[in-house]
This record gives C-alpha cells, sequence and structure tokens, in this order.
C-alpha cells in the first residue's frame, strides 16, 4: 500500500480507503462488514470513511464495534453531517445545532472521542457560511475533529470557505470529497485547480461508476444487480458507455489488470488525488482493490484511454 498526504497538511492516507455507503449496516451484513474491515487493515489500509445519514447512523455503529479490536490512533476514520437524521427540522443542514449535536451522535455509535476528519456532506444554502465554518472550526478547536472538509461541494464554495476561515483566524477546510471517475470529470474543470491552489486534498466517491466501471455490464444487465434494480445508473449505463468500458476492459487485461484495478489506478495518475473510496461486499473485493495502490500507467496508455473514453 502506497500513502499520501492529504493536501498539503501532514496527515496520511492509504491512496485506497474503504466506505460504508450502500453497504455496512445495511445491505452487507455485520459479520460480513467486519470481515472487509478486517481485510482492509490488513492490506494496508488506514483509511475508514463513513456518514451519519449511511444506512441511518448503523454504518457507523458496525464500524464502531469492530474499532474495539483495533488501535485507534492507526486509523483515519472520517464522518459526515448534512442530510437529515429524523423529522425534527432542525435534524439537518450545515446549522452550528446540527453540526454539534451530529457529530456527538457520530462519536458515540462510533465509540471514540474524535474524528480523524468530519465533512460537510452538502453545501448548505440556508445556513451563512461563516456559522458553518466557525462551528467546524471551534470541533478542531476542541479536539474533537482534527481535520474538517467538505463533499460536492463547488469551486466558488470552497474558496470563500477558505476566506471565511481566514477572516478570523480559523481552521480552514483541508478536504474535499467529490464524485470523480472515469465516466464523471467534472471535477477536472474547476475543482481539482482549486482544492490545488489552496492546498486541499481530494479523496474521491463512486471510482468505478456504481460498478459499471468494474465491466460486469459489458455483456448485459444481471438480474438482480444494482444496474437492474435502481435508476442511479440511467445516464450513465448507456450503449456508449458499455462499449467504453469493454474497449477499456481490453487495455486492462493486457496490462493484467482487473478493469476496476484500471479504474482505480487511472484516478491516482493525478497527484492532487489523496486517496480513492472504494466500497466492498466481500473481503475478496477488498484484496482486489488494494492492488492499485502504486500502479504506474505508462503515457502511451493513458493516450489510448484518453481516445477511448473521448469516443
Amino acid at each position: 500500500m502506497k500513502y499520501r498526504s492529504l493536501g498539503r497538511c501532514g496527515l496520511q492516507v492509504s491512496e485506497i480507503a474503504l466506505g460504508g455507503w450502500l453497504t455496512y449496516g445495511g445491505s452487507v451484513n455485520d459479520d460480513t462488514a467486519k470481515a472487509c474491515l478486517r481485510a482492509a487493515v490488513e492490506q494496508g489500509i488506514n483509511f475508514i470513511d463513513l456518514a451519519d445519514v449511511y444506512a441511518h447512523g448503523e454504518s457507523e455503529r458496525v464500524v464502531g464495534q469492530w474499532l474495539r479490536d483495533y488501535q485507534r490512533s492507526d486509523l483515519v476514520i472520517s464522518s459526515k453531517t448534512f442530510w437529515p437524521m429524523s423529522d425534527n427540522i432542525n435534524d439537518r443542514g450545515l446549522s452550528r445545532k446540527h453540526i454539534m449535536e451530529s457529530v456527538e451522535k457520530t462519536l458515540k455509535r462510533l465509540g471514540t472521542d474524535y474524528l480523524d476528519i468530519y465533512f460537510c456532506h452538502r453545501y448548505d444554502e440556508h445556513t451563512p457560511l461563516e456559522e458553518t465554518v466557525r462551528a467546524m472550526s471551534d470541533l478542531v478547536q476542541q479536539g474533537k475533529v482534527l481535520y474538517w472538509g467538505t463533499s460536492v461541494w463547488e469551486a466558488d464554495q470552497i474558496a470563500n470557505a477558505i476566506d471565511v476561515a481566514d477572516r478570523f483566524l480559523g481552521y480552514r477546510p483541508q478536504v474535499e470529497q467529490p464524485r470523480y471517475n472515469m465516466l464523471d470529470r467534472h471535477i477536472e474543470d474547476s475543482i481539482i485547480p482549486t482544492c490545488a491552489r489552496h492546498g486541499l486534498g481530494l479523496v474521491v466517491w463512486s471510482p468505478l461508476a456504481q460498478g459499471i466501471l468494474t465491466g460486469k455490464y459489458n455483456d448485459g444487465i444481471p438480474e438482480k444487480s444494482r444496474g437492474a434494480e435502481s435508476n442511479w445508473l440511467d445516464q450513465e449505463l448507456t450503449p456508449e458507455n458499455i462499449e467504453r468500458v469493454r474497449q477499456l476492459s481490453a487495455v486492462a487485461q493486457e496490462l493484467e489488470l482487473t478493469m476496476a484495478q484500471l479504474a482505480l489506478a487511472w484516478i491516482l495518475r493525478r497527484k492532487e488525488i489523496s486517496s480513492v473510496i472504494t466500497g466492498a461486499t466481500h473481503p475478496d473485493q477488498v484484496v482486489a482493490n488494494v492492488k492499485a495502490s502504486g500502479v504506474t500507467l505508462p503515457e502511451d496508455v493513458l493516450q489510448r484511454i484518453e481516445e477511448i473514453l473521448a469516443s
């Protein structure tokens, strides 16, 4: 496993991270989830990414149970807040009230007294940005959060948060968590340059485009697969993209990589990326994904990939 700095700060995170979205505490039973987490640590992963809204707190609960058997300081644990957690009108958003109450609930579910990273899980148009930045900065001051970050924020929103923090000598966000993969490259135009300019790391989610970039849809949509049962993939599970993935799969085979490993290595080609957040429903998937760490794709291969993606 290779490790990278979280932007310009001193924290080191594994190039491959393990996330709990759509899996732990939900579709994956607790024993399997814990087996995946054990495999992750055995393979050198030190970064576990969560959110309170994942399985409505159950993802944090499962990881908290597993965490009891490990040295807390060996791991980088992140969570997020923003989405509604109840019908209470104040149990949502990025108000000071919701942030302060949410972090306490997250810490209790995890059984720890601090988070390494705490993300604002979307931008809150209904709360003054200064209120949000001051609350997150206060959590850092209190030691309950070591670093704070943004998730799925626009470039100008990130820059504005930095300006607010600087004005009152608070703690800046240190990391952005956006969606990024071969089929969704929207962050390349402004978000990556903004983060690089201000020294923020990037930890990206959906690196395999909800499974499309594993190649499992190359020969059709299997019954009971995510593509068959969810409308989330409608915009990307197109004949054009399937053909692109078929061509990319041939490239991966030539390099003796799986399609997933090629997709992960392609993201890690950019030095601005600190870590890639992967999901896993079985320990074998963790082991396979980790093999993408340290893979260097030759320039001619990268050019060939660009041509395929542009076709």
